[in-house]
């Protein structure tokens, strides 16, 4: 029996995509980081990622991949919980 290949990526058709997720996750990740004073691109290099690729999140045209959630928050200085529930504080509020 041969074994397939593994592909990198979706499957084609396959979307992950939330926007309004993806925005209330943005909206918790900029109200944390305001709050605590710090520049986008501090964060940014806090947490090891490009200032583009933070920018698109906190405007909610990217959804992050679970590592970079965790490179966030730690950059933030609060458990991912914290990042969580500031997100689900903003979907409940409608903010989005």
């Amino acid at each position: 029996m041969q074994k397939r290949p593994v592909q990198r990526g979706r499957p084609l058709g396959a979307t992950t995509f939330d926007a309004e997720l993806a925005q209330a996750f943005g909206m918790a990740v900029r109200a944390l980081r305001t709050e605590r004073s710090i520049a986008q691109e501090m964060l940014a290099n806090l947490a090891g990622i490009e200032r583009s690729h933070l920018g698109k999140i906190e405007r909610g045209e990217h959804m992050p991949t679970l590592a970079v959630i965790f490179k966030i928050a730690g950059a933030l200085e609060c458990s991912t919980a914290v990042l969580m529930t500031s997100t689900e504080d903003q979907l409940t509020e409608g903010k989005v």
